[in-house]
């Protein structure tokens, strides 16, 4: 099998708000052996101060062109990384039932040597996450139990899942690190 730790790849960890992607992925890549960058979509979206169309304000035409645009600079960032040698981790709620606009889109922006791996706790536990967040960050209960039910469609997906329900930060991304290592080995069909 070849050392995922060693190997310069581009992830796409994907969940609900409240599976600790953004902490785990900072994790996994601040402990690879080899450069890895972390690219955070919500960072990104974020860089728009003024005029941010935050969608929990209501979902519009403004919000998804900011998650779009979002998404583009994010992918052309892990294609400039992987092209100088450096691994990336990418995070995003990717809902299953929206393939071009999610997997179809980070595939077309990234590369097809994207390794997309889903993190999904129990609901329990994301809202107990999503309730420890804070500013627009933060989510209702209801729509964190509305995003998890869409992401359940990832499972007979294929791609790997790690359910980080009874794992620390540190346990997962350890479980991150041998999925990886498989994927790359033998890259699931997406």
């Amino acid at each position: 099998m070849i050392d995922a730790s060693q190997a310069a790849v581009a992830v796409l960890l994907i969940g609900p708000a409240g599976a600790g992607k953004t902490t785990v992925a900072r994790l996994w890549a601040d402990n690879r052996r080899v450069p890895t960058a972390h690219i955070s979509l919500d960072d990104v979206r974020e860089w728009v101060r003024s005029g941010f169309a935050n969608p929990q304000s209501g979902w519009n035409e403004n919000s998804e062109a900011q998650y779009r645009l979002a998404r583009r600079t994010c992918g052309f960032a892990a294609r400039n990384f992987l092209a100088n040698g450096i691994s990336c981790i990418l995070d995003d709620a990717v809902f299953p039932d929206r393939p071009v606009v999610g997997l179809g889109g980070w595939k077309r922006h990234v590369g097809p040597g994207l390794l997309p791996v889903v993190l999904l706790p129990g609901l329990e536990i994301v809202l107990e996450r999503n309730a420890a967040r804070s500013g627009n960050r933060r989510l209702s209960d209801e729509e964190v139990a509305r995003i998890h039910g869409r992401m359940a469609g990832w499972y007979g997906s294929g791609l790997p899942i790690i359910d980080n329900s009874t794992y620390d930060v540190a346990q997962t991304a350890q479980v991150l690190d041998e999925v990886v290592a498989r994927s790359i080995a033998s890259p699931p069909n997406w």
